[in-house]
Parts: structure tokens; C-alpha cells; sequence
């Protein structure tokens, strides 16, 4: 006696359904992708390996009260210009490294990164590190 399977299993799967999802997550990942817009450049910045060369540099920095030091000397806001050019002439690799306290209006801060591309010189905001 001989017994059959009433239930067959095909060997058969339909893709129907699967395209439908696929093309639905397209569509979406489409849709949001558009929306979103990055903030940063995406750089490929160079390893380094040893010592930095240590280049002249002047040490700028602002206070809350916003008073202005050049290398701990206190100076007026006006004569912060020409003091720097004195300070960084006949140096082919100036240099400023801006320390702004937290809290300093970035009116300020920009103020002096002015100064430094009016000039042609190289400036550097120095942060705390993590």
C-alpha cells in the first residue's frame, strides 16, 4: 500500500512580494536621503609622524571681561594690529595661536582672525583638549 502526500511542497518562490519591499525602501531611503545635509567636509587629512616644527608664534588671548594679552602683556584693543605686525615681521612661517575664553563673544574672536588674514598670517583657536 502506497501513501501520498496530499500536501505538496512546490519548489517554486515568488519574488513579487520582495520586489514590492525592496522598491518601497528605495523609494524611502530616497526621500530622506534628500533631507539630510551634512555640516562637515569630508577631508582626507595627512599622518604625521614626529616633532612639529616649532614656528614663531604670538599668543592672543581674550578674557571674559574681553581684555586683550599678547604673550601675557595686556594690550589695547586698537593697538592689537600693529603690535602683532611688529611682533611677527621678518618671519616667512607666522603664526597666531588665539586663546578665547568660554564665554567670549565670537564678535571678538573673529576680530582678531581678521587681522591675521588682512596681514597674511597664520592662525591657530586653541581648544582645550578631551
Amino acid at each position: 500500500m502506497q501513501f501520498r502526500s496530499r500536501n505538496r511542497v512546490t519548489p517554486e518562490f515568488n519574488m513579487s512580494s520582495m520586489t514590492d519591499i525592496v522598491f518601497l525602501l528605495l523609494i524611502f531611503f530616497m526621500l530622506t536621503s534628500t533631507m539630510v545635509t551634512t555640516n562637515a567636509l569630508d577631508l582626507n587629512l595627512p599622518n604625521a609622524k614626529g616633532k612639529t616644527e616649532n614656528n614663531q608664534s604670538v599668543s592672543v588671548s581674550i578674557t571674559k571681561d574681553l581684555e586683550y594679552y599678547i604673550d601675557k602683556e595686556p594690550t589695547a584693543e586698537e593697538a592689537l594690529e600693529p603690535k602683532l605686525l611688529e611682533l611677527l615681521s621678518g618671519d616667512e612661517n607666522k603664526a597666531i595661536v588665539l586663546r578665547a575664553e568660554k564665554g567670549v563673544p565670537i564678535e571678538n574672536a573673529v576680530m582678531v582672525m581678521d587681522i591675521a588674514k588682512r596681514n597674511k598670517l597664520k592662525i591657530v583657536l586653541a581648544v582645550n583638549p578631551k
